[in-house]
């Protein structure tokens, strides 16, 4: 099997008495979507902002294509390939869809933000952001604000803006949150296809959509992970069964 694109290697974060993160670790192959799921509380926030550098870890390592970034922070490890969308969108929401991604190929190429020049002109950033708007399915919404876009176009539209920084793995934080079955089903197929973009690091509430998709699940209970497996071992487990499935499984 090929080197693991993201590894997390025997993380831990304490809070006191609390130990949020026990012991993780989790990696993440190419062209896999390795789900993460787990109870509230256990600990699956805490892990994730460790992962993007917005929580600093106590102990354990982080490496992304072979270069250790649990150090650096949350800017670097974007530029470096780590692709992230959250709950809460981050968006630029009175510009374009098109001017979004315009504006994170601008980062990738180590440009400042040039807000007050025409960049709207420069066809180097318009045919960047074009290609990446395409690829995510977005090209004829181009010139809508990301504050009209639906929930899953304004998903898309942050993994359109992670390709600008030719991501090499993506962090996905519950990107079903919001969505009706509808919305759901079309964005679960969406994602069944990004992992030929980068692989996927998946959290999710939404277990249908978990089935649907991940090669290879992890199940964090206090902390820790209790198991790793195909869809049909996590099901099977009655460790995870008992802690977490029940009628899902």
């Amino acid at each position: 099997m090929a080197d693991p694109v993201l590894s997390i290697q025997n993380l831990h974060k304490s809070f006191g008495a609390l130990k949020a993160t026990d012991g993780v670790s989790i990696d993440l192959h190419p062209g896999e979507i390795h789900a993460l799921i787990g109870p509230n509380g256990a600990g699956k926030s805490t892990l994730i902002h460790q992962i993007c550098g917005t929580v600093k870890p106590d102990s354990g390592t982080i490496t992304l294509a072979g270069r250790e970034i649990g150090r650096l922070p949350v800017a670097e490890r974007a530029r470096l390939g780590l692709g992230r969308t959250f709950q809460i969108s981050s968006l630029a929401g009175e510009f374009s869809a098109l001017r979004n991604v315009m504006l994170a190929v601008q980062a990738g190429q180590g440009s400042s933000f040039a807000f007050f020049k025409p960049v709207m002109r420069d066809r180097s950033l318009t045919d960047a952001a074009m290609d990446r708007l395409e690829r995510v399915g977005l090209a004829a919404r181009a010139n809508v604000t990301a504050s009209e876009l639906s929930h899953g176009e304004k998903r898309q539209l942050e993994i359109a803006i992670a390709l600008a920084l030719d991501v090499k793995a993506f962090l996905l934080d519950e990107p079903m949150a919001g969505m009706g079955p509808e919305g759901s089903k079309v964005l679960t197929g969406f994602l069944d296809s990004l992992r030929q973009e980068a692989p996927i690091l998946l959290v999710e509430h939404d277990m249908d959509a978990v089935f649907a998709l991940a090669d290879r699940i992890s199940v964090l209970v206090y902390g820790r992970v209790i198991a790793t497996g195909t869809v049909n071992e996590i099901r099977n487990d009655p460790a995870v069964r008992q802690a977490y499935l029940g009628d899902h499984a």
